[in-house]
């Protein structure tokens, strides 16, 4: 299956200019067509993704990610559920053994509504309940997935704020049950985002072959109707 991302936005380990030092955000077409070393098409559809951790991050951050996301915003409301659905592989992970790899973020704020992680091995996940909620409570959706093993990670939305975190690996799953959303959401967007975002600081230390790298297999981003037609897909 050829995985399209030709219309999201790819956040990159690369700099907008020598005299810019930000990361390059550009659409997935342009970014396969300009940056092979940062994310590449495979001959079987699928996509690679990689992000050294030394290179350049957003805004005041010393963590790199060569990340997509979408390109536009979307409120609970908006549809009867949203679904972001990845199967990938992690070829490497940084020496900190834990990279972002999904994340259902906010318009206008830092800290994601859910962010997942996979952390030596697991892949665990921070949730918000709340708007104004500072530390997220922390959970694990699935162990032993290791390095080079498909996996498939889901994230799923309903229109009132009710979430689930899903993993599948080899033949086993795992789910977060339930995470209910406070109505402190309700007037918040949107976007899914995926790929691998390190979870390390870089300095002028960092070994330049230290990274994440994934391979993305399968993308689906679904805002479905209330009889379940799409009303989006990527």
């Amino acid at each position: 299956m050829t995985v399209n991302i030709d219309n999201l936005i790819i956040t990159t380990p690369v700099a907008k200019s020598s005299s810019n030092p930000v990361a390059l955000e550009l659409t997935g077409a342009q970014a396969l067509a300009t940056l092979p070393q940062v994310i590449s098409r495979l001959a079987d559809g699928a996509v690679r993704m990689n992000a050294p951790t030394k290179g350049v991050a957003s805004k005041s951050t010393h963590r790199t990610r060569c990340e997509w996301k979408e390109a536009v915003y979307w409120g609970l409301a908006s549809a009867g559920r949203h679904v972001n659905h990845q199967r990938m592989v992690l070829e490497r992970v940084n020496s900190a053994q834990k990279v972002v790899i999904a994340q259902m973020h906010v318009k206008d704020d830092d800290s994601p509504a859910i962010k997942v992680f996979w952390n030596k091995g697991k892949i665990t996940l921070g949730f918000r309940q709340d708007f104004n909620q500072v530390t997220p409570t922390s959970s694990t959706v699935l162990a032993n997935v290791p390095l080079g093993a498909p996996f498939d990670i889901i994230i799923e939305v309903t229109a009132a704020g009710v979430a689930t975190v899903s993993a599948t690996c080899a033949g086993r799953s795992g789910s977060s049950g339930m995470l209910k959303m406070t109505a402190s959401w309700s007037s918040r967007t949107f976007n899914f985002h995926g790929g691998v975002y390190n979870q390390v600081d870089f300095n002028d230390s960092t070994p330049p072959e230290d990274g994440s790298t994934c391979v993305i297999s399968q993308l689906e981003l679904l805002h479905l109707d209330a009889t379940n037609q799409n009303s989006s897909t990527t």
